[in-house]
C-alpha cells in the first residue's frame, strides 16, 4: 500500500489517559494517524477501543495527556469550535443508526442539508455519487426496512463521506456482516481512503480484514498500548497478548472478567454493606 506522506498527523495521542469518573481504562497511550491511512484499533470486549474513538470526537475529555485533532488541543476546543471540528469528521456507527422514516437517499441527504448551503441538483448529484461510491446508486429510491444489513452499512458508509471529511471513524465496521458483505466493507474502506485522501480508524476486532486493508495497528488491553506496527509487524509477534488475541487463544493474559473500580465498589457496599 502506498500511503501518501502527511506533514502532520491528522489525529495524535500523546501519552493520554482515558476513562469514566474514577476508573481509568487506558493509559500512557501514543497514537499518530495521518491523512491517507488506514488504522486499526483492536483489542478484546471493553478493552478501551470506544473509548479512544470518543475520546478522538471529543465525547470525552483526557484524564492526562493532549489529543490533538487537526491540529488543535481538544482539551480546549469547546462549543462552536467543536462542532466545527466534528463537521471535519464521519463516523460509521455500529448498527448504522439510520433514519428509518427517511428512504436511501435522504439517509445520505442529510448532512448536506443540515451542514450546507448547496443547491437541490448539487444535493441530487453528490448523494448519487457517495451511493454509487458504495455500489448502491440504484438503491436510492428504497426504504431502510427494503433493505439488507449489509447494505444499510454501506448506505450509512455513503453517509458518513458525503461531505467528504478528512478523517473517517468506525465503530466496528465488520459486525454482524455476512463474509461477502465484510469483504466488500473492506474494500470500501480502502477505496475510500485512498479516494477521498482522508485518514481512517477503525475500532475493531476482526483481525483478518482489518489486516488486509490497515497501514497500521494499535493494539490495546490490560488498561494501556499491548502493541503497534504493520499487520507484518504484529503477525511475526511472539508477545503473549498479542499471540492470544490474533490466534484466539482462550488462556492467555487476556482476562475474561472485566476489572474491578472504584465505582463498582462502591456500588456493591451500597448494595451488600461491604465492599
Amino acid at each position: 500500500m502506498n500511503t501518501p506522506i502527511s506533514t502532520a498527523p491528522v489525529v495524535k495521542f500523546t501519552n493520554v489517559a482515558l476513562g469514566y469518573g474514577d476508573f481509568t481504562v487506558l493509559q500512557g497511550i501514543d497514537i499518530e494517524i495521518c491523512r491517507g491511512q488506514v488504522v486499526a484499533m483492536m483489542g478484546g470486549s471493553g478493552s478501551g477501543k470506544t473509548t479512544l474513538l470518543r475520546a478522538a470526537t471529543g465525547q470525552i475529555a483526557a484524564q492526562r495527556g493532549v489529543i490533538t485533532v487537526f491540529d488543535r488541543n481538544l482539551a480546549n476546543v469547546s462549543g462552536e469550535d467543536l462542532r466545527e471540528l466534528r463537521q471535519r469528521m464521519g463516523v460509521l456507527f455500529q448498527q448504522g443508526a439510520l433514519f428509518t422514516d427517511l428512504n436511501v437517499f435522504e439517509n445520505v441527504a442529510f448532512p448536506l442539508r443540515e451542514h450546507s448551503c448547496v443547491s437541490e441538483s448539487q444535493v441530487t448529484e453528490r448523494v448519487l455519487d457517495k451511493l454509487d461510491a458504495v455500489g448502491l446508486r440504484t438503491a436510492a429510491h428504497l426504504k431502510i426496512s427494503e433493505i439488507s444489513g449489509g447494505m444499510a452499512r454501506r448506505v450509512a458508509l455513503a453517509r458518513a463521506i458525503v461531505l467528504e471529511p478528512e478523517i473517517l471513524l468506525y465503530d466496528e465496521p465488520f459486525a454482524g456482516l455476512d463474509p461477502i458483505s465484510l469483504g466488500i466493507t473492506a474494500q470500501l474502506i480502502r477505496s475510500l481512503t485512498d479516494r477521498l485522501n482522508c485518514a481512517s480508524m477503525l475500532i475493531t476486532h476482526d483481525v483478518a480484514e482489518s489486516f488486509s486493508i490497515a497501514d497500521h495497528v494499535y493494539m490495546v488491553g490490560q488498561g494501556k498500548l499491548i502493541a503497534s506496527g504493520t499487520p507484518r509487524d504484529l503477525s511475526a509477534s511472539q508477545d503473549p497478548y498479542v499471540r492470544q488475541f490474533l490466534d484466539g487463544q482462550p488462556d492467555g493474559p487476556i482476562a475474561f472478567h472485566y476489572p474491578t473500580s472504584p465505582a463498582f465498589s462502591k456500588w456493591l457496599e451500597q448494595h451488600t454493606g461491604r465492599p
